[in-house]
């Protein structure tokens, strides 16, 4: 097995360019408060703020943290019943809008199988043929939820890829099907604007939970940082 010295947990990669496009997109669909609570569904209270401050108003889980935005000029609130779509703000699924959130792997090591090598803990999958795979970062600690192995898909160079096995807390398998990837490529799980933009809808129709679950697990489990 070819091996990187990467141990990284999995990045949730956030554009500052979208988050400003999806808040314009937001005041001209309308409403006046919108929801931060869990930490702005993953993506970072203290920056969404900032983008919707003087737009909008906001809606966060505790008064600590109101009064910390307060003090930036963001007009924020502990209740009341937020009026903008979530979606539209965060560039979900659907919205029409470029995702704020990108959540990124990166591969570890590639192995080729042999037809009806196993793959990962308890064997839940066999090769039905010779093939790469790939160790990829990123597990159910990090929101890549267990019962994505064997039926989700992550993208890499551009084309989506099954996600095979049993999901480990901090990686998971990727079948390269007959292709190969270099150690350190990144591995998009859910948004940007490939393939896997609007992954977190199939990641909801096969493991029962919300997008917004979902966003916000990743977002608050992963190492997030901001690009322009």
């Amino acid at each position: 097995m070819r091996s990187a010295a990467s141990s990284a947990l999995p990045r949730a990669v956030l554009s500052r360019g979208a988050l400003a496009s999806a808040v314009r997109a937001t005041v001209e669909a309308g409403g006046t408060l919108a929801d931060l609570r869990r930490d702005a569904w993953g993506h970072g209270v203290a920056e969404v703020a900032r983008a919707a401050a003087g737009r909008l108003n906001v809606l966060v889980d505790d008064e600590d943290i109101a009064q910390q935005l307060r003090a930036t000029g963001v007009d924020a609130v502990t209740s009341g019943l937020p009026d903008v779509d979530p979606f539209l703000l965060y560039g979900l699924p659907g919205a029409g809008v470029t995702p704020v959130m990108r959540l990124v792997g990166t591969v570890m090591s590639t192995k080729p199988l042999r037809a009806g090598d196993a793959v990962s803990y308890g064997y839940t999958h066999r090769a039905p043929e010779p093939t790469t795979v790939a160790l990829v970062t990123g597990g159910y600690a990090q929101g890549v939820v267990r019962s994505l192995g064997n039926h989700g898909r992550a993208e890499i160079d551009g084309v989506l890829r099954p996600i095979i096995g049993r999901v480990a807390m901090d990686v998971c398998v990727v079948d390269l099907q007959g292709e190969d990837a270099a150690e350190g490529t990144e591995v998009t799980y859910f948004g940007g604007e490939g393939p896997a933009r609007d992954a977190l809808a199939d990641w909801a129709r096969i493991t029962g939970l919300t997008v917004g679950e979902l966003v916000g697990v990743a977002g608050m489990s992963s190492g997030r940082e901001w690009r322009a």
